[in-house]
């Protein structure tokens, strides 16, 4: 198997405000929204990735508190042609208000559930968000999806 064979392996993030909606990113010279997160360098644990990638990215911390792996998905890449990419996605908490920084072009809030209102990566829309919307279950009486 040569390397541009193998799935790009990533790490993601799924962050909930308290309405239930998730935040995407969109990277710039893309017209398509991802969750936030990137590449492990290498020793990196899953959560050491995200809070790395979390700063660089949006200028957040991550809790260390309460985060929730939610599976490892694999679909077609969106941003390199003819390869695919591998997701280990975590559900997480994160410090401060995320804010568009270095490679992200625009960041948006979105509904867990379909209909997005945004053009969304297969490996979101076909795995992530559906894994996290599973996990956030029904809401309760008074409480918001995704609390």
């Amino acid at each position: 198997m040569s390397p541009s064979d193998s799935p790009i392996r990533i790490v993601t993030a799924v962050i909930l405000d308290d309405a239930g909606r998730v935040l995407v990113v969109r990277k710039h010279g893309s017209d398509t929204f991802i969750q936030p997160g990137g590449k492990r360098e290498p020793g990196e644990e899953a959560l050491q990735t995200l809070a790395r990638e979390l700063h660089e990215e949006l200028g957040v911390r991550l809790r260390p508190d309460g985060a929730q792996a939610l599976g490892v998905f694999e679909e077609t890449a969106v941003n390199e042609p003819g390869r695919r990419v591998q997701g280990e996605a975590w559900r997480v908490r994160v410090e401060g208000t995320p804010q568009v920084q270095a490679e992200i072009a625009e960041l948006a809030w979105i509904p867990l559930q379909p209909p997005h209102g945004v053009r969304l990566a297969p490996l979101s829309a076909r795995h992530i968000l559906p894994a996290a919307a599973v996990l956030a279950g029904p809401p309760g009486p008074g409480q918001p999806a995704g609390t």
